[in-house]
């Protein structure tokens, strides 16, 4: 998965999870406002744009629903390509709330099951079994 799409699928999973803590009314905890932000940006981004919007509305109204999650990564990376300050802002955000989290991104399986990931070169030392 290139940068710009992971930053997309990072984003679109940070509405959901806003939405879905909104909806809890945890606001006060320390992971809402990477959330918070990331859906008044997108809002702000998306305005005037009533296919965008209701991309973003549908998420909101039905977060777990994988083909309106789908939709809004389609469009957010739409939104991402054609402006390289509305792409900053997003990554920003996705940045942010991950080192407010301690540096530790939580990745929600069910959001990038078909997501082909690519790691870096792992090194093991010591006694390794596999069974």
């Amino acid at each position: 998965m290139d940068p710009i799409t992971a930053a997309a699928a990072a984003g679109v999973a940070l509405v959901v999870k806003g939405v879905l803590e909104s909806a809890a009314q945890e606001a006060g905890r320390s992971g809402w406002s990477g959330g918070a932000r990331i859906i008044e940006r997108v809002r702000a981004r998306f305005r005037d744009d009533t296919a965008a919007e209701g991309a973003l509305e549908r998420v909101e109204q039905s977060p777990e629903d994988e083909a309106a999650q789908a939709q809004l990564q389609r469009t957010l990376l739409a939104h991402m390509l054609r402006d390289p300050d509305f792409e900053a802002d997003i990554r920003r955000i996705v940045d942010e709330t991950v080192a407010a989290q301690g540096g530790k991104a939580q990745v929600n399986a069910a959001l990038i099951k078909n997501a082909q990931v690519f790691n870096e070169k792992v090194e093991i030392q010591g006694d390794w079994n596999i069974s």
